[in-house]
């Protein structure tokens, strides 16, 4: 049988399920088009803040 030789702490207990808590990125919707994107990032049609920014290829 397994015995521990030294004691784990508190600390280092706790921390193996720290990433069950995480949370999901915060998202915005964009003004003019209604999509929803991640905050401070550029919508996918090239939309930042209710102004175009990117011009992309298959855009109309």
């Amino acid at each position: 049988m397994a015995v521990q030789q030294n004691k784990k702490s508190s600390s280092r207990r706790g921390k193996h399920r720290s990433h069950d808590f995480l949370s999901l990125p915060s998202t915005a919707i964009e003004s003019k088009t209604g999509e929803i994107h991640l905050r401070h990032h550029v919508s996918p049609t090239g939309f930042y803040k209710g102004k175009k920014v990117i011009d992309l290829k298959n855009d109309d």
